[in-house]
């Protein structure tokens, strides 16, 4: 009985790490009204609270996996807890909103020390059907983290205030450090050589200039990403020790996986930033009531999950992936449907649920099935290759949402005679309620802003499972054994 406890002790580890970074992705959301009002912060602040961390996570995790299979996994995976733990602590304390959005910066730094070596942990501390049943439960644990954070979020601000949503991070870094330093083995180092700094830096430049194109509209910053992506596969192609190996796309279930990854946390998260405003600065909901109306999409992540993990090991990932977001396109759809200008919170839970499920089964068959495409010593790059696309997805998601929503909202304020209609559509989305505009108006406005933004997230996660559809191989027939 113990010995058996005991075996799962290093998910328990991992899964900490993740569940915490994980969290900090969408905790902050059904906190924004509250921060917007304690640190006078602009709409363009708040997409930078939940942008900077998620950008700063998602260019930094080619290079921490890159790094971890030339420093070990365990090494790298205990120093980012030191610096979560540290940057989360900055976070609490913040006085402004320029430090607040630096803080989270440095929180992205420790987060993508933590996320880039949890497949490799899990793949060096289990096997056969004990690895499927970890990465199912990692991956309820990863789908369940972004729609459990504004539940958390809002008990923490409506209890305490929104600096313990930071502040909580502290005693859970010091639990898992102690974890892993007791519970998980020294990783090998599989690769000597350079770090790869060109590639690293491109590709930062890159992802950044496209991510503050999307927010701030300046079309000469979309020129700045392509060339500096273009430098960064020139750069690639060349370096003796890369950070990803481009002929890793030459193997279309990875590629087919590396999308899907890329366009699922766009699809399936993005919306909760604006839909966590709505349901407070609109419809009068607290922080903790606005953050139970994402609950149904985490727990039937959480189940889905590990029910696929235990059960489903070893289907075909085109299937369980391609069906998945599937019904994620499915739940943005009927969120279109639902929500109008007389809406109120109840419209949100179909969708959420059936994206629930579609993300719980998406998301442990992209870990498993990524690891599954490359050799062993690729590894750390292909981890960090995958989580690299989930996170970018995520930043550039909210910003192109935030942007659709602002859009169609502006040009709804002025079909309606409103002067500075794109003023009060930035307010809006930033929960602030302009008290000389009726309110069946604004809330016709939020109302058509956040039906194009589960358009836009519908329309993606459509696309995400045609690229996977056509690009994932179907996992081979087993051969039939002679006797």
């Amino acid at each position: 009985m113990f010995n058996s406890m005991r075996k799962w002790w290093p998910l328990v580890t991992v899964c900490l790490g993740t569940f915490m970074l994980l969290v900090d992705v969408t905790i902050v959301n059904v906190a924004l009204p509250r921060m917007a009002g304690d640190l006078y912060a602009s709409f363009d602040s708040l997409q930078w609270v939940v942008d900077g961390y998620a950008l700063s996570l998602g260019v930094l995790l080619l290079g921490a996996g890159s790094l971890a299979d030339r420093i070990g996994h365990r090494r790298l995976y205990a120093a980012g807890l030191v610096v979560f733990a540290l940057s989360s602590l900055a976070c609490g304390l913040a006085s402004d909103d320029t430090l607040l959005i630096a803080a989270r910066v440095v929180q992205g730094i420790g987060g993508a020390a933590l996320f880039t070596t949890t497949f490799a942990l899990l793949n060096s501390s289990y096997q056969g059907r004990s690895r499927g049943v970890a990465y199912g439960i990692w991956g309820g644990v990863s789908g369940a983290a972004a729609a459990i954070g504004p539940v958390l979020g809002g008990v923490l601000t409506d209890a305490l205030s929104w600096r313990w949503i930071f502040l909580v991070n502290l005693p859970i870094s010091v639990a898992a450090l102690v974890l892993t330093l007791t519970v998980l083995r020294p990783s090998p180092v599989f690769r000597g050589g350079r770090f790869d700094i060109a590639g690293f830096l491109t590709f930062t430049v890159a992802a950044t200039a496209l991510t503050l194109a999307v927010i701030r509209s300046i079309p000469s910053l979309y020129v700045v990403s392509a060339v500096a992506l273009a430098l960064f596969v020139l750069i690639e192609r060349r370096s003796p020790a890369p950070m990803i190996d481009l002929a890793l796309l030459r193997n279309r279930t990875f590629t087919g996986v590396l999308i899907a990854a890329l366009l699922v946390n766009f699809a399936a998260f993005a919306m909760l930033t604006y839909t966590s405003i709505w349901l407070q600065s609109l419809l009068g909901l607290t922080p903790l009531q606005a953050g139970l109306t994402a609950l149904p999409m985490g727990v039937l992540s959480l189940i889905v999950s590990g029910v696929a993990g235990a059960r489903l090991h070893g289907r075909s990932p085109r299937v369980l992936i391609g069906v998945g977001m599937l019904l994620i396109f499915a739940g943005g759809l009927l969120a279109v449907w639902l929500v109008g200008p007389s809406s109120s919170w109840p419209a949100l839970l179909p969708g959420f649920a059936i994206i629930g499920l579609g993300v719980g089964l998406v998301m442990p068959n992209l870990a498993e099935s990524a690891m599954a495409a490359v050799p062993a010593d690729r590894g750390g790059m292909a981890a960090g290759t995958l989580n690299t696309a989930r996170q970018l997805g995520f930043a550039i998601g909210v910003a192109v949402v935030g942007s659709a929503f602002a859009s169609r909202a502006t040009s709804f304020l002025s079909s309606a005679g409103v002067r500075d209609s794109s003023d009060v559509a930035h307010g809006l989305a930033s929960g602030q309620v302009f008290g000389s505009i009726p309110e069946p108006l604004l809330r016709g406005a939020a109302a058509t802003g956040l039906d194009v933004g589960f358009a836009v997230a519908a329309g993606v996660a459509l696309l995400a499972a045609l690229a996977v559809f056509l690009l994932v191989r179907p996992a081979p027939k087993p051969e039939a054994v002679l006797v």
